[in-house]
């Protein structure tokens, strides 16, 4: 019984058959398959989709060469947050739940990205 078992196994190769050289039959018969190569991914790129485009853009781009990007920076973070207590303070007159606020300013940020505020 054990010799029907072991005979369509094939023995792995020892310390002494690799020294000896045997080893090399044995391996001999897995084959070495050529890796492919995997396709090369684009970087993830962080910013606005429509850079550059929307009808407020050229005004952005003129104010923040001005300004300074640093200070541009700033204050387009300060409009953003007020912006986000504006929508806030909707929310809470109108009675809306956390979730229907979150959409909101997702909305907002989307329109802010087509009309050229993000660019």
């Amino acid at each position: 019984m054990a010799a029907s078992v072991s005979s369509g196994l094939q023995a792995l190769p020892t310390w002494s058959s690799s020294v000896s050289g045997d080893d090399h039959l044995a391996m001999s018969s897995v084959s070495m398959r050529p890796r492919s190569a995997r396709p090369l991914r684009t970087p993830t790129r962080m910013g606005n989709v429509n850079e550059g485009k929307g009808i407020f853009a050229p005004l952005v781009v003129v104010t923040r060469n001005i300004v300074g990007r640093k200070r541009f920076n700033q204050l387009r973070g300060k409009a953003i947050a007020l912006h986000s207590q504006v929508i806030t303070e909707f929310c809470k007159t109108i009675g809306a739940d956390p979730k229907q606020r979150q959409g909101l300013i997702r909305l907002a940020k989307k329109n802010g990205e087509k009309l050229g505020f993000l660019a």
